[in-house]
């Protein structure tokens, strides 16, 4: 009986030093992949961020283009004025309200 107790007794010790080594691991690799995932967020930024400025470039790119009289952005064109129109009134209703 105290033989068997011993044998369950190392059996449970094995099994928990396994267990604590694969906690040791599986805590070692969260901390690699933290990292991991930290650097990739960085990067996903700095992409996004420039795909913002490149969307802007080519914004700008084609008002510059309806400006020169390309027939293909007329529309573009003209939907610029109209919002640059309705900002205007924005402002001169802003004006008007305030006693100015």
């Amino acid at each position: 009986m105290l033989q068997e107790l011993e044998t369950n007794f190392s059996e449970l010790e094995k099994k928990i030093m396994n267990l604590q080594k694969n906690y040791n691991n599986l805590t070692e690799k969260l901390s690699e992949l933290s990292i991991e995932n930290k650097e990739l967020q960085r990067k996903y930024d700095e992409e996004r961020k420039k795909n913002q400025v490149l969307a802007e470039e080519q914004k700008n790119i084609k008002l510059y283009s309806a400006i020169s009289g390309n027939p293909e952005h007329n529309r573009l064109m003209k939907n610029h004025i109209n919002r640059l129109v309705k900002e205007i009134d924005f402002c001169i209703a802003q004006l008007q309200n305030s006693g100015l």
